[in-house]
């Protein structure tokens, strides 16, 4: 499930994004590849989307994109510099100009005090650039936390590539 609109807005992006020679690549946790397939739904998304990670344990998370175990064990999977490690992994997992990465808790349960179902991490790297953090905590069910994240994600991934509407 989408948000409305969401399709439209990875459509400019993807068009800006190849207007630039740049490419993507993505690492999701809670989200399960929605943001490479929102991004793949789009005919010529090829030339721009280079790869996806799916790494929704933690053990995938430290050996596909090595985000060190004791960054886990300290601050868990759903943190700041998990998904920092996410988004930097990716990158050096193919040779994308830009990646983003998403790690949160979609619902309906794993939430816990100061770790509520609905927060969602997001990071944003860029070759030779400080890579971009966000957190929200996002209301409604598990279908609406994931939409919301798309929408974030795209629009985190355009602003670490300079286009403008940030997040």
């Amino acid at each position: 499930m989408l948000l409305p609109g969401t399709r439209e807005q990875a459509t400019t992006l993807l068009r800006e994004l190849q207007a630039r020679g740049l490419t993507v690549a993505t690492a999701e946790s809670c989200t399960g590849g929605l943001v490479g397939a929102t991004l793949t739904a789009i005919p010529g998304s090829s030339a721009t989307l280079l790869a996806g990670f799916i790494t929704y344990s933690n053990t995938a998370k430290a050996r596909i994109l090595g985000v060190p175990e004791a960054m886990l064990a300290e601050h868990g999977a759903v943190s700041a510099p998990v998904a920092q490690a996410m988004a930097e992994g990716a990158l050096r997992g193919c040779e994308a100009d830009l990646a983003v990465a998403i790690t949160g808790i979609a619902g309906p349960g794993g939430g816990r005090p100061g770790k509520p179902v609905g927060l969602v991490h997001f990071a944003a790297a860029r070759r030779g650039a400080p890579t971009l953090l966000r957190h929200e905590v996002f209301p409604g069910d598990r279908d609406a936390v994931r939409a919301a994240s798309v929408v974030l994600a795209l629009r985190l991934l355009g602003a670490q590539a300079g286009l403008g509407g940030g997040a």
